[in-house]
């Protein structure tokens, strides 16, 4: 997708991560960034009184990330100096745009961010982790003009081919190691063991940004948007239904159906959304009556995952599905046999499903292995590649069995075939915040 990108705050709210154009550093240090971490105690603190969940698609609570990397970091009840902190942006899933825009327009605050968490648990070492070459170049630019006298650890930029696992968190700290950008086995899981094997904190770039938001603004702020349980702002990549792909801050809580006016879709037209990405999977028209927060997406049996949602009007979920599960057929790591052969036969019967080719039996291999195969990858590419096999035979079970008859209109005047389903290319932006 190559339209332009719409860049706009939920109406009515003050944006914290959008802004009109790439950000300066004056700009920033003007609105209170870097300011001096006085009390490190105080800032986790105030990260738990905040209830920031990660922004990476885990939804995992930032302070419990905090404070375990800064006990494994500390023997003997002192400090130890060593561990390491990781700013996640390699942004894996085709369909979201969120790190790739923080990262070229306001790189300062995903520095500040990264230079707050290094200071809560101790770390003497951190690296700013990115596959987008001009987003690299931004962080490059915003290190080199880092003032002197700031309290912060040695910060290094590592480049990575992009690539889906390229983003999974052991993935990243193999690449700092200086091997290739492949999931490890766990565990260890970074937390104990990561780079040069120290604890390792690595956080999403939009958490770190919003990081930086907390410090300068505290924890009551931070709640004064959102929901008791899913606090704060969150950003969405919306694409599908036909629209220009979108950037959107917007509360947690929000009504979907809202959001659809907002991006000029009717709720009519809406057959239903794949979910956070590719990773959540499929979800049916019940996702026009719900909200936008953790809790109540988890309930339609998906997740908001990284917050990006691609909108199904006029595409098939049928063939959505295929296109996802041969998304990750060709993206997978090639080193666990059950993912290379899981994700290639899944794949397999969604697409003879969306040609009319599958079989009743091919649909119940197809349950049996959303089933029996997750947690058998080294990551969660299999996972993914499950969630979306279950989730399009339980949420569309009607329109699976006309695809069993070979009924499906949509698919045989010419079915979608997205090699990256809902990818944003694109980050000419019309911003609006």
């Amino acid at each position: 997708m190559t339209a332009e990108l719409t860049v706009a705050a939920w109406p009515g709210i003050t944006p914290r991560l959008l802004r009109d154009g790439p950000e300066s550093l004056e700009a920033y240090r003007t609105a209170g960034g870097y300011a001096p971490l006085a009390d490190p105690e105080h800032l986790l603190n105030e990260v738990q009184a905040s209830g920031l969940l990660g922004r990476g698609g885990a939804a995992f609570p930032m302070a419990v990330k905090l404070r375990t990397v800064r006990d494994n970091g500390r023997q003997g009840g002192e400090a130890r100096a060593g561990s390491v902190v990781i700013a996640n942006g390699e942004e894996g899933e085709p369909a979201s745009i969120k790190d790739r825009w923080l990262l070229r327009n306001r790189p300062h605050a995903v520095l500040d961010g990264l230079r707050l968490a290094a200071g809560v648990v101790g770390a003497d070492r951190a690296v700013v982790y990115v596959s987008d070459a001009h987003a690299a170049e931004c962080v490059e630019r915003a290190l080199a003009e880092l003032p002197g006298d700031l309290d912060r650890p040695s910060i290094e930029l590592v480049t990575v081919t992009p690539g889906y696992v390229a983003g999974e968190e052991s993935a990243a700290v193999h690449v700092v190691n200086g091997g290739p950008a492949k999931p490890t086995d766990k565990p260890p899981r970074p937390f104990e063991e990561g780079v040069a094997g120290k604890p390792t904190l690595i956080s999403n770039v939009e958490t770190l940004a919003h990081l930086a938001y907390l410090h300068q603004h505290g924890a009551q702020s931070f709640r004064e948007l959102g929901t008791e349980s899913c606090p704060g702002t969150f950003l969405a990549t919306i694409t599908g239904a036909g629209r220009p792909p979108a950037l959107y801050e917007l509360p947690h809580g929000i009504p979907f159906a809202d959001l659809l006016t907002l991006h000029g879709v009717s709720p009519d037209h809406v057959r239903g959304a794949l979910m956070g990405g590719y990773f959540a999977g499929l979800v049916n028209r019940d996702i026009v009556g719900t909200t936008l927060d953790h809790g109540s997406v988890r309930t339609l049996g998906s997740g908001l995952g990284c917050g990006a949602i691609g909108i199904l009007t006029d595409d098939c979920p049928v063939a959505v599905a295929a296109s996802v599960l041969a998304y990750f057929d060709r993206e997978n790591a090639g080193q666990c046999g059950s993912c290379f052969n899981g994700t290639a036969a899944m794949a397999a019967v969604a697409t003879g499903l969306r040609d009319g080719n599958a079989t009743a039996e091919d649909l119940d291999r197809l349950k049996r292995w959303s089933v029996v195969l997750r947690g058998r990858g080294a990551c969660a590419t299999l996972d993914g590649a499950a969630n979306v096999a279950a989730s399009l035979l339980a949420q569309f079970p009607d329109l699976v069995q006309r695809h069993l008859e070979n009924g499906c209109q949509t698919c045989r005047s010419g079915a979608f075939t997205a090699a990256r389903p809902y990818e944003v290319e694109s980050l000419e932006a019309v911003v609006a915040v």
